[in-house]
């Protein structure tokens, strides 16, 4: 598993957090833990706009005929 460290929080942050730990009974770490977890997934939002960025970083098809290129696939995995 990785390790981040995290550089000057505020101290009310960190009480408030050690805080949440008391009440549940569990480690600052596994709050933390928890938190990140939490908030890693991409928003639906993030994830359009990594799409936008990697289409963007992607050469445009011109004229290529996708359906004709699709059914090409197609035909390929059955001649195998």
């Amino acid at each position: 598993m990785g390790q981040v460290l995290v550089r000057n929080l505020d101290e009310r942050v960190i009480e408030s957090l050690k805080t949440k730990a008391e009440l549940k009974g569990c480690s600052l770490e596994q709050v933390l833990r928890d938190v990140l977890t939490n908030a890693a997934p991409l928003t639906p939002e993030e994830k359009i706009a990594l799409f936008q960025k990697l289409r963007a970083m992607s050469p445009p098809l011109g004229d290529v005929d996708t359906r004709a290129a699709i059914r090409r696939g197609r035909d390929d995995e059955f001649d195998e």
